[in-house]
């Protein structure tokens, strides 16, 4: 992520299932990291904020230490957690109350004790177990266990003021605004698409795991960085599959949180793979991202090496397949060489410049005229809607809202005319724009005018007829 000046890191690591996550979620007040019953989950490195008394800190989970193993993802996990032991100003090794110390907790303390980075052991898990079990921990000779339990709260507070204690306070920072300044953007596709590997490739380091195995990435990790001056989070998103394929309870999981990316993202790009079969899954999560009104742009990936023959193969498959291919980007990429990102960039650019554009009142009123005088809208049981101005409604998903009268009859074609109206004048390019009708309603639907004197008798007197 980008460095804040004066902000401590904090490493969480130790064996699998001991917490680490649970406790990530706990320091940074959010749900960020993925927690289950389930040896390995995470694999990548997440960032947080965390906050205490007059600290803030960054806060990394990693996919834990272990020694021994046949796993090659595991293996890469274990890379990126001593990546995050090095960037680390304390190191706090998670240990299970409930099973004691382990071998693998003795050699993960051997391999801190050579990092040479201060590690303060915690002991998690201690709700219904006796505190005079973590003193076997003291074994491992890392100095005095500190007892939490991550899950219920107990002892967090105890434990920031002694991990922290000595650190550099952290200077005040508006993290809201802070988190305002950069361009959100989820990375979404298909699982083993190229994702992670775009990531590290734009990041120009390992910094997910990135393997030729689908599934390698199961959480939503948030990178921060740099591009020609602008600042963007990079969102990298486990892959989504088709409904019937997912069996695993933490895949599950995984698409939540893609969908949940897609939510807090200000541009999508959506991958998918120009060797494999581009069809109904793409387009059902093209559709997924523009119902929620996300801007997208949509990269062709592992272009490199195709024949041209299949290149034309490939572009035929994606205009006939996919959808919204008027107004969404393409932009063909090989996350593996480099090629294409820059292009790619500069669409996600401009299509966050749509998302967030500002339209002008009188201009949206001026095109709204003109497009009626030019094409007006159709009549319906003898009477024509009338549109009479128009305003912006809102932004990310950009919105466009028009009064008028009867706007309830306006078919589909002309809203898709209205629509493509606006994304020409505007030069909107990259979002499924919204469009708001609302009807004016009638003033004096509701209200009774009272009879006169003269009406009144008139009355009575046509009523006596017709009782007779």
């Amino acid at each position: 992520m980008r460095a804040r000046a004066g902000l401590p890191t904090l490493a969480l690591v130790g064996r699998p299932n001991v917490g680490k996550s649970t406790l990530f979620n706990r320091l940074t007040g959010t749900r960020d990291a993925l927690v289950a019953d389930f040896a390995g989950l995470t694999r990548d490195r997440q960032y947080g904020i965390g906050e205490h008394s007059d600290w803030r800190y960054i806060v990394v989970d990693t996919g834990g230490l272990m020694p021994e193993h046949d796993d090659p993802l595991a293996a890469l996990a274990e890379s990126q957690a001593r990546i995050a032991i090095d960037e680390a100003d304390r190191v706090l090794l998670l240990l299970d109350a409930h099973d004691g110390v382990m071998a693998d907790d003795r050699a993960i303390a051997d391999f801190l004790r050579r990092a040479g980075k201060p590690v303060i052991p915690v002991v998690n898990k201690l709700d219904g177990t006796k505190a005079h079990t973590a003193l076997e921990f003291h074994e491992l000779g890392l100095g005095e266990p500190l007892t939490i339990s991550a899950e219920h709260g107990h002892g967090i507070s105890r434990m920031l003021q002694e991990v922290l204690e000595g650190l550099p306070e952290a200077a005040e920072i508006d993290l809201a605004q802070e988190a305002e300044t950069g361009i959100r953007v989820a990375i979404v596709g298909r699982p083993n698409v190229g994702k992670s590997t775009l990531v590290n490739k734009l990041l120009g380091e390992p910094r997910l795991l990135a393997a030729d195995l689908p599934g390698t990435t199961r959480d939503a990790i948030e990178v921060d960085f740099s591009h020609e001056g602008v600042d963007y989070t990079l969102i990298d998103t486990a892959g989504v599959r088709r409904r019937s394929r997912v069996s695993e309870v933490v895949e599950k999981f995984s698409i939540i949180k893609t969908l949940r990316a897609i939510d807090s993202a200000h541009v999508v790009i959506m991958m998918v793979d120009a060797r494999g079969d581009i069809g109904e899954q793409d387009a059902r999560l093209m559709g997924l991202i523009a119902e929620r009104g996300r801007g997208m742009v949509l990269a062709i990936n592992k272009w490199d090496g195709l024949e041209e023959e299949v290149r034309e193969r490939v572009r035929s498959e994606v205009a006939r397949k996919l959808p919204f291919g008027d107004f969404v980007p393409l932009v063909t990429t090989s996350a593996v060489r480099g090629t294409g990102l820059k292009p790619l960039m500069k669409r996600v650019e401009a299509v966050h410049a749509s998302v967030t554009a500002d339209l002008s009142t009188p201009e949206l009123n001026r095109v709204l005229a003109e497009a009626v005088a030019h094409h007006q809208p159709p009549a319906s049981l003898g009477s024509r809607t009338k549109l009479r101005f128009a305003h912006q409604g809102g932004k990310n998903p950009l919105q466009i809202v028009i009064h008028g009268n009867q706007t309830e009859r306006l078919p589909a074609g002309y809203k898709r005319y209205l629509v493509n109206t606006f994304r020409e004048h505007f030069g909107l390019t990259g979002i499924p724009l919204i469009l708001s009708l609302r009807s004016g309603d009638n003033p004096f639907k509701d209200r009774k005018n009272p009879l006169t004197q003269r009406q009144r008798k008139k009355r009575r007197r046509l009523m006596s007829h017709v009782k007779r």
